[in-house]
């Protein structure tokens, strides 16, 4: 049997493992009695962990909110999956730098067993560059920022950002992380529209503590709701395309994420696509392999003037033409 403090130990451990724990099943995982047990919840309680408990035949014990911080408790497995994951972690931009941090703190207490299995997993694991599908630098978004517009989602409270330089207000319902980015899902509650805004061009201002009542997304999907608002108005540059073909083909070789589709009559359609910049725009819109008309901006026809040039001295030069 485990010593008092040891086995308070374990009981805390387990009481953070899932949400409720019976006075029996408690007992037969310490190897202890459940009047055992009922002690030893009391020693917690006067040590300032808030063991709740509620009696009848769906009696249980559960570890409630408030008092003092318990012990991180984990087991070997969990340890070793959480130190891997804030190393993977580490190269998210807006929480690196606080992954690191908590990287390094863990380290320090791992058991010197446990060390040498992430160290050896770090040498075994290279990672590949993240940032392979444009020519624009990750954004860079305060965790402050994160923590802001997670506890208005929490509260069901409004917020008053500054977006691109303009006043908004948002009924915030969702985070989501997406392409190295993070973006919010909220909703004007004044013109009853949806919006998705990145928080790298979002600036929280001052909690208002206006609560609001919940309203169901368009589609009744945050994810699918994000990729397809994001297409339209996620980016630093946008462009719209009459493409020389039905809607349905131009669907059929794009994810939703890269533009929205509009039909024009049986053999033409409309896309609107965007991207971090016009080099990225140009490029993913001749993996199409269809012809197409830039309706805006003008800068992306100038872009492509000087692509095509690229590739026709590229053709020349690789069919051997010296003109």
């Amino acid at each position: 049997m485990l010593d008092t403090s040891a086995r308070l130990l374990a009981l805390l451990g387990l009481l953070q493992s899932r949400p409720a724990w019976t006075g029996p099943e408690l007992a037969d995982r310490l190897g202890v009695t459940v009047r055992t047990v009922r002690n030893d919840v009391a020693r917690l309680r006067a040590l300032d962990y808030p063991v709740e408990a509620t009696r009848g035949a769906a009696g249980a014990y559960r570890l409630g909110p408030g008092g003092k911080l318990p012990p991180l408790l984990l087991d070997d497995e969990e340890a070793v999956a959480v130190a891997i994951g804030l190393r993977g972690a580490t190269g998210i931009a807006g929480i690196a730098e606080s992954s690191t941090r908590a990287l390094t703190k863990l380290e320090q207490v791992l058991p010197s067993r446990l060390r040498a299995t992430v160290e050896a997993v770090d040498a075994a694991v290279d990672h590949a560059p993240e940032n392979t599908d444009t020519d624009a630098a990750d954004p860079a978004v305060d965790p402050a920022v994160l923590r802001a517009v997670a506890t208005a989602i929490q509260r069901r409270e409004w917020l008053r950002p500054t977006y691109r330089g303009e006043p908004r207000l948002v009924e915030p319902y969702r985070l989501l992380a997406w392409q190295r980015r993070w973006y919010l899902v909220g909703r004007d509650p004044r013109e009853d529209t949806w919006h998705t805004l990145r928080i790298d061009w979002l600036t929280p201002g001052h909690p208002t503590g206006r609560r609001f009542e919940p309203h169901p997304v368009p589609g009744g999907d945050w994810t699918a709701f994000m990729m397809r608002d994001v297409a339209s108005s996620g980016w630093a540059v946008h462009a719209r395309l009459r493409i020389d073909s039905p809607a349905d083909d131009v669907l059929a070789h794009i994810n939703p994420a890269v533009g929205v589709v509009e039909a024009v009559d049986a053999s033409t359609s409309v896309l609107v696509t965007g991207a971090d910049s016009l080099a990225t725009v140009a490029v993913y819109v001749g993996m199409l392999g269809m012809d197409f008309v830039v309706e805006s901006p003008a800068e992306l026809v100038e872009h492509l003037d000087r692509l095509a040039g690229v590739y026709a001295r590229a053709a020349r030069r690789s069919r051997g033409d010296a003109r």
